[in-house]
């Protein structure tokens, strides 16, 4: 397997309207697309688009949210994870379990509508990764 494009940075924040504002204001944003809710992953998110990659925004939906305990110990948001394609994502999830890293769950969709998984922190330099199929329209 081999690293693939960078798909975006997550971001986690309390509020991902402060951060549109933030992002268009102060960053000089132009793309930025319409948030959505992800109920199946706690989550409200929305895509800012960069010249190479996106900025994923990501506010949680309740105490529940895997964001919520994030946000509790970073209040004011944060770099919350990075996000690699791969053509294959059962494959990638095996190659990362033969080297010993922590994969977070089984494949699921994730908002770019293609399936992800995530690599726990320790195992991938103190960064929590996703590793996302490629969507087919690029």
């Amino acid at each position: 397997m081999k690293l693939g494009r960078l798909n975006h940075v997550g971001v986690a924040t309390p509020s991902i309207e402060a951060s549109i504002a933030f992002y268009r204001e102060v960053m000089g944003a132009e793309v930025i697309r319409e948030p959505f809710d992800l109920p199946a992953q706690g989550v409200k998110v929305c895509f800012v688009d960069t010249p190479n990659s996106q900025i994923e925004l990501i506010e949680p939906l309740g105490e529940a949210s895997p964001i919520h305990g994030f946000l509790a110990k970073n209040p004011a948001g944060g770099q919350h994870h990075l996000c690699y394609e791969v053509p294959d994502i059962h494959e990638a999830k095996a190659w990362f379990e033969a080297k010993g890293a922590k994969v977070l769950g089984e494949p699921r969709i994730g908002a770019h509508g293609t399936p992800i998984f995530f690599v726990h922190p320790k195992d991938m330099g103190g960064v929590l990764t996703e590793i996302m199929e490629t969507p087919h329209d690029h």
